[in-house]
C-alpha cells in the first residue's frame, strides 16, 4: 500500500458499466514523511468514505482492479482506505 492525499474529484460522463456508481478521486502521491512523491493520478473510492484533503492509502495496477466487484475492471489506482492517525520514525531511530 502506498499513501496520498486526496485533492479533488472527477466526474466521467462515459465510463464502462462496471464502474457506474464508483467515485473517483484526484490523489497526490505522498513519501512516508508525507512530501509530494509524484504527478496526481485519479483513482476510484474502493473505501466508499474518502473526499477532499484526506490521507489515504491505495494500491496500484492489477491489485486496484481486483478491490471492487465484479473483479478486473479498468482501474489504475483504487482508495483503500482512509489514514486516521501516522507517525514515521526514520531508520536511525530518530
Amino acid at each position: 500500500m502506498k499513501l496520498g492525499r486526496v485533492i479533488g474529484s472527477m466526474v466521467a460522463t462515459i465510463k464502462p458499466e462496471a464502474m457506474r456508481g464508483l467515485k473517483l478521486l484526484i490523489v497526490r502521491p505522498l513519501t512516508a514523511q508525507l512530501d509530494v512523491e509524484g504527478e496526481p493520478f485519479v483513482a476510484t473510492d474502493a473505501s466508499v468514505q474518502a473526499g477532499q484533503g484526506d490521507l489515504v492509502t491505495y494500491e496500484a495496477s492489477r491489485e486496484a482492479a481486483l478491490l471492487h466487484d465484479p473483479w478486473f475492471i479498468p482501474v489504475d489506482h483504487a482508495i483503500v482506505g482512509i489514514v486516521e492517525q501516522h507517525a514515521y520514525e526514520d531508520e536511525g531511530g530518530r
